[in-house]
């Protein structure tokens, strides 16, 4: 069983920068596929950003390549996204999630997921 609790959402304009962070408890999160998603109201929820299980490689949406960076501290058990360059269209519940497969991209495969932080992107 894995706990994920994602923090560090907040209000912010146009352009500005935020960093989200997901703690893992439970067991090490270097044993799971960790995802990043958000849901906006009114849409699916989408996939933003990932780490690989076996490979550790990353893998980001093409809405955020570029803009957005997915890294992880192994020693605190905790993954990050920093947001860069925000648009009003950034804005959602970003959630953290994890899982013991490979597949990165597809959110009905991930088995554990954080309550979400909201991200608000002012324009």
């Amino acid at each position: 069983q894995v706990q994920l609790v994602e923090t560090g959402g907040g209000l912010v304009q146009a352009g500005g920068s935020l960093r989200l962070s997901c703690v893992a408890s439970g067991r090490t999160f270097s044993d799971y596929t960790m995802g990043w998603f958000r849901q906006a109201p009114g849409k699916e929820r989408e996939f933003v950003a990932g780490f690989r299980r076996n490979t550790g490689g990353t893998y980001y949406a093409d809405s955020v390549r570029g803009r957005f960076l997915i890294s992880r501290d192994t020693a605190k058990n905790t993954v990050y996204l920093q947001m860069n360059s925000l648009k009003p269209e950034d804005t959602a519940v970003y959630y953290c999630a994890g899982r013991r497969g490979n597949g990165v991209t597809t959110p009905g495969a991930y088995n554990y997921w954080g309550q979400g932080t909201q991200v608000t992107v002012s324009s």
